[in-house]
């Protein structure tokens, strides 16, 4: 078997390649420097030139404030690009592993979201990411979508690594309340998106560590498990104005993985420690 990733040197992309290998599953890992994923005929031509069995798409414009300000760019990018490579996987009949987000749905409310609950995104990166889940299922009949949410990995810009930096230089921090989620570890994650790549099992799922928190909660986690003594205020959104509105909801149920039989990803605050021990 033979997979290629995208989005090699984000923070998922890099902790899949390593999950692979570790698997001893031929892979490749690509970047901008293979081919940019506006360029659909350079795209066109790696792909089917290394003919891979699975693509895991973790490549994405993810700069959701800025997404507000180039909206064509973001939508070429996570919209159109996913469109094209979802067409090259059915011309080689490869299967396609999708990385969506929890900002497809509307974010309000207290409920846990199912996969088929109604969309609503509140900003631009969220619709460019729905109307790329779209394209998948249009085009594929062999494919995931895997919604996550609260990212963080070694390799790149995360939440933890803000809040650790933060802590260097401020003796007291304010941290967002009323947004509720769960932080999702590239590392738990890459191990679920292998077991899929050699399944047949289907479908839209969603993915995130096990248990809910609110930012705040977060980051009072954090400094708790990385032994640094800060003050934490907790605060509303609304003392943070951001240009892409926010989900105050971001619980995703995953009934969809128990009922396929994938392992459920640890729970947040192992995956924390895991993640601190790691850097």
């Amino acid at each position: 078997m033979k997979v290629l990733v995208t989005g090699y040197t984000g923070q998922l992309g890099y902790d899949v390649v390593k999950e692979l290998k570790h698997r001893n599953i031929e892979c490749i890992g690509t970047t901008r420097q293979d081919f940019s994923l506006t360029d659909t005929e350079k795209m066109k031509s790696f792909v089917e030139n290394y003919k891979p069995d699975v693509v895991i798409h973790c490549a994405a414009y993810t700069a959701v404030d800025k997404a507000e300000d180039e909206p064509e760019l973001c939508r070429a990018v996570n919209t159109k690009a996913t469109r094209q490579l979802a067409k090259i996987c059915k011309s080689i009949d490869a299967k396609m592993i999708y990385i969506s987000t929890d900002y497809v749905f509307p974010g309000d409310g207290d409920n846990f979201y199912e996969p088929e609950d109604k969309k609503a995104p509140q900003n631009v990166y969220g619709q460019t990411k729905l109307d790329g889940e779209i394209a998948v299922q249009e085009i594929l009949e062999k494919y995931f979508i895997v919604r996550i949410s609260w990212v963080f990995g070694i390799n790149g810009k995360n939440f933890i690594k803000t809040m650790l930096n933060l802590a260097k230089t401020h003796d007291k921090l304010t941290v967002v309340n009323d947004q509720i989620g769960s932080p999702t570890y590239t590392v738990d994650l890459a191990k679920l998106l292998c077991d899929m790549a050699v399944s047949d099992k289907y479908g839209v799922y969603h993915a995130t560590n096990e248990g809910i928190c609110s930012w705040y909660e977060f980051a009072c986690e954090i400094f708790r498990q990385a032994n640094v003594d800060i003050q934490v205020d907790p605060v509303p959104s609304s003392a943070f104005p951001t240009k892409a509105k926010r989900p105050h909801n971001s619980r995703l149920s995953k009934k969809s993985l128990d009922k396929s039989g994938f392992d459920r990803l640890p729970s947040w605050q192992d995956a924390l420690n895991r993640f601190l021990q790691s850097i």
